[in-house]
């Protein structure tokens, strides 16, 4: 015997609390309660098919009075008209009550999170670098984020596992058949402090504790040894935190963010570029004169840097056909490329060769034209007569036409530096790194009245950033303001005041530091107006 009614059929009944699209049905039909019979006792089913679902819904009870209560509520449901789900053969109604009686997931840890907010980053095909820096930054959230200290055993091992494993994509996956990246087994070294910090790591939900979070933030402002890490530093893995956070809310493991209003403020970081590391032409002389005994094919490698402001990795990926070199006069340089020196584990291919990226904040593709002053035109052609190029047209190499490595570059400029400068000179900050070089010749062009504009896109970077960092190397402003401020006071007092004698129309402005000047080579193409406009304003500068 069936009874029910045919209200309808089957259809689309809109999204249920989960976001999923709910098939409902009011076809419903009821059976009369059947008794199934066993070898030592029977059983009682009440019975009921919903239309578009494969199979009828049964279900057993002891006795046949539990059937026929199970009977009614189906009945009754039926005749009220009520919405039947297609999928469970349920009433909708008791769909609902049954998922709201669930339990809510546990949270996930703030392990699983970072490691999962690395994984999408490395989806974003990021630099090495910034692969790396991410790496760091949540290695070092993550130290304070344990619900347990640290046992002794496995204190020297936490980072190096965090920023070896857990937050390299590339050696903690590998890539199926399917295209999806599997997990690898860790190494037998890092398994047991793996393990470890699978099973204490806090709930993410934690961070909504304002201790908790200031822990995080107090951990990511010290380096390894407890002592104060650098500014930039600090503000540089406040911004990795940030965005673990922001992924953890667009993934509903938060509610909002911890951070937002916690009366929390990084130290200021250090924007601007210290002018006592900027060398002037005399210094410049003496360094250059002492890598071309030593090192000759590092002197245009260096030169580059000084008269051109080009980047080490840019210079790995320095080609011939890139360059137009003149018997005289200026020439120029067509970048296309970018190679800085890191640890392979960060890249796509860790055995593979060293792979060129685009330029810095550039589209793949995209160039920046760099002109060649003349000395600088004239060093380069001699850099090709005596040492060529690689089979590929690149300027500098090392070993089998390989890149030129950080660690030889590094020491002969060390060497330099012990040979031509003084003692007084060697103990400063004065050109400790080659890339200070780099600041050289953006100070130099600004001093010689380069517009900002222009010395920004030579150097490959915005107008914004050219000001903030080298706004201090840009002589000239003091001196007008002292001017004004005499004549200010003068005229409040009556007092006549000598005036500073003005500066030649056609004198270049000089570097503001107490070494000589820095305008003897020839680094301003002719026809420039000298220019210096009004430092920008605006929010903190981003890396």
């Amino acid at each position: 015997m069936s009874t029910g009614t045919s209200g309808g059929s089957a259809g689309s009944g809109g999204l249920d609390g989960d976001g999923e699209e709910r098939r409902i049905s009011f076809d419903v039909r009821v059976w009369a309660v059947r008794e199934v019979k066993g070898k030592k006792r029977s059983a009682w089913q009440a019975r009921w098919s919903v239309a578009g679902r494969p199979t009828a819904n049964a279900r057993s009870f002891a006795t046949k009075g539990a059937a026929e209560a199970r009977r009614a509520e189906i009945f009754t449901a039926v005749k009220k008209g009520e919405a039947f789900d297609v999928v469970t053969g349920l009433p909708v109604r008791e769909v609902l009550a049954q998922r709201a009686a669930k339990p809510p997931p546990a949270p996930r840890s703030w392990l699983e999170v970072a490691r999962g907010f690395t994984d999408a980053k490395w989806e974003e095909r990021q630099a090495p670098g910034s692969r790396r820096s991410i790496a760091q930054g949540l290695s070092s959230i993550t130290v304070a984020l344990f619900d347990a200290p640290v046992p002794a055993e496995f204190e020297e091992l936490v980072r190096e596992a965090l920023a070896g494993w857990s937050f390299n994509t590339g050696v903690r996956t590998t890539p199926g058949r399917d295209g999806r990246s599997r997990e690898v087994p860790p190494p037998d070294d890092w398994a047991g402090v793996l393990e470890w910090m699978e099973r204490h790591s806090r709930p993410v939900t934690d961070l909504a504790d304002p201790e908790v979070a200031r822990a995080a933030l107090g951990a990511l402002s010290r380096r390894m040894d407890s002592r104060p890490a650098a500014g930039n530093t600090i503000v540089r893995r406040r911004q990795v935190f940030e965005m673990a956070i922001k992924y953890a809310m667009a993934r509903g493991d938060l509610d909002a963010n911890p951070l937002t209003g916690l009366d929390w403020r990084p130290p200021r970081k250090l924007v601007a570029v210290d002018r006592r590391v900027v060398v002037n032409a005399d210094q410049a002389r003496r360094l250059f004169a002492a890598v071309a005994e030593h090192a000759p094919d590092l002197e245009a490698f260096y030169a580059r840097i000084y008269h051109a402001a080009l980047r080490p990795g840019e210079l790995q990926e320095l080609r011939l056909d890139q360059l137009t070199l003149p018997e005289s006069g200026w020439g120029e340089a067509l970048l296309d490329g970018n190679n800085p020196e890191i640890s392979p584990r960060w890249s796509d291919a860790p055995d593979g060769p060293r792979q060129p990226r685009e330029l810095k904040h550039r589209a793949k593709g995209e160039t920046r034209p760099v002109p060649l002053n003349p000395r600088l035109v004239a060093i380069l052609r001699r850099h090709v007569d005596t040492f060529g190029i690689t089979a590929d047209g690149r300027l500098f190499r090392s070993g089998k036409d390989g890149p030129v490595k950080a660690i030889r570059y590094l020491a002969r400029w060390r060497q330099a530096r012990e040979i031509a400068l003084t003692p007084a000179e060697q103990a400063s900050p004065l050109a400790r790194r080659p890339y200070d070089l780099r600041h050289a010749a953006i100070s130099g062009w600004l001093n010689a009245g380069v517009p900002v504009t222009q010395a920004a896109e030579w150097a490959g970077h915005s107008v914004r950033v050219c000001m903030l960092v080298y706004a201090k190397c840009i002589a000239g402003q003091d001196e007008a303001a002292r001017r004004r401020i005499d004549a200010a006071l003068a005229a409040e007092s009556d007092t006549p005041v000598v005036p500073a004698a003005p500066e030649a129309a056609d004198s270049h402005p000089r570097l503001i530091h107490s070494q000589p000047e820095t305008t003897g080579l020839d680094r301003t193409p002719p026809g420039i107006t000298p220019a210096v406009p009004e430092p920008p304003t605006g929010p903190d500068l981003e890396f």
